[in-house]
């Protein structure tokens, strides 16, 4: 049985698990399964997908059954160490610092990814978008452009006069979490993790990716419960993400009872015909963030807005008639072009970041932009 806790919101206390019970079983003795070799194959393929002609994936290759051999025998007598990550800083144009495994390390965290995957997914809710499969951001523009007529009546949301009995008033709650990836707790993934797994095995390896670099001290993995964060980078990073925020989404959809709700990774809005009903929830939202998994609602860029301002969520401005490109999104294509013309970019990795976003871009009503931003680019 879950432990609980009391939750103190806006409209009084409310008795939640500490980690919630999916009434699921526990899972044991997989550790087999993430080294078999078959499974290693597998890995092996997924995490040089588009990256063929990468120097590091063809020096790997080059003794390719030597190093999956080398790999299998690590982690069947749990000798295998995580390498140090190389960190560098990405400016596209925001500025984001990227920690890059070695390619080894995520053959294994494909390994484990394809293990745990099939037991974790079930349990999310149908409008977490992110790194899942069948899903994605498409996807997740997809419900919103559904949940705006909803929520709207068919688009019964006037713009000026609010005043009208005709239309109906509604608005969103639009937020993000402050500094997530950095500040995910490892001792509270652990613990949600644990309750579906019951293979220390697992968790052993789980906690050798969470503490990338670390080495052995005396014999011992040097290992501290109230360490936190995750790269950015890591497909295991994504995975553990969505695990993590799953309390947050039972939460959101089963305690508060939302029903317009869509989470893409750390973003996510509700929609409500309420705005003080959005007030409060919000409230409620940040008290069980700080006191369940020690996070907390990023405060400038999660607010309540009037669906009749456009909801800003990922890369469009989201209108129930249409959707526009966000300013950032352009912004982004066009510092990438402005590194092809002062020589710091191929026109080859130019094409394909161009006909990638335009692929993205096309989704929204943004054809004279497209245009625009094509004429800046100068052969």
């Amino acid at each position: 049985m879950a432990t609980t806790g009391t939750l103190i919101t806006t409209t009084g206390s409310v008795e939640w698990p500490l980690f919630r019970d999916f009434r699921m079983k526990t899972h044991k003795n997989l550790y087999p399964q993430i080294f078999n070799m078959s499974n290693l194959i597998l890995a092996w393929r997924e995490a040089r997908k588009r990256k063929t002609k990468k120097p590091y994936v063809m020096e790997f290759e080059k003794d390719l059954v030597k190093n999956l051999l080398n790999m299998y025998y690590e982690l069947k007598a749990q000798t295998y160490f995580h390498k140090p990550l190389t960190t560098f800083i990405l400016r596209d144009p925001k500025t984001r610092k990227i920690s890059k495994s070695e390619f080894i390390d995520r053959i294994a965290h494909h390994a484990l990814v394809r293990v745990l995957e099939p037991i974790f997914d079930p349990t999310f809710i149908y409008d977490s978008c992110a790194n899942r499969k069948g899903k994605g951001n498409l996807f997740a523009i997809k419900r919103l452009q559904t949940f705006l007529k909803k929520v709207s009546r068919n688009g019964q949301v006037f713009p000026n006069d609010f005043n009208d009995s005709n239309y109906i008033k509604s608005y969103c709650l639009k937020a993000d979490i402050k500094h997530y990836f950095q500040e995910v707790n490892h001792e509270i993934l652990l613990k949600i993790i644990k309750r579906k797994i019951a293979d220390k095995q697992v968790i052993w390896l789980i906690k050798r990716i969470l503490n990338s670099g670390e080495r052995e001290r005396d014999g011992q993995l040097s290992y501290y419960l109230d360490k936190k964060g995750m790269s950015l980078g890591n497909l295991t990073s994504q995975f553990f993400a969505n695990v993590y925020l799953n309390e947050l989404d039972y939460f959101i959809k089963h305690d508060l009872r939302a029903k317009y709700y869509i989470r893409y990774v750390d973003d996510f809005v509700i929609l409500h015909s309420s705005k003080s009903q959005l007030k409060i929830w919000k409230q409620d939202i940040n008290n069980f963030l700080i006191e369940k998994l020690k996070i907390e609602l990023h405060p400038e860029k999660s607010r309540i807005i009037a669906l009749s301002r456009g909801v800003d969520f990922v890369g469009f401005r989201n209108f129930y008639y249409f959707k526009l490109l966000r300013r950032r999104n352009i912004k982004k294509m066009e510092h990438k072009i402005l590194s092809f013309n002062k020589g710091k970019m191929n026109y080859e990795k130019l094409i394909d970041s161009f006909q990638g976003w335009e692929a993205y871009a096309m989704w929204a009503n943004s054809e004279k932009i497209i245009k625009k931003v094509l004429k800046k680019i100068k052969l």
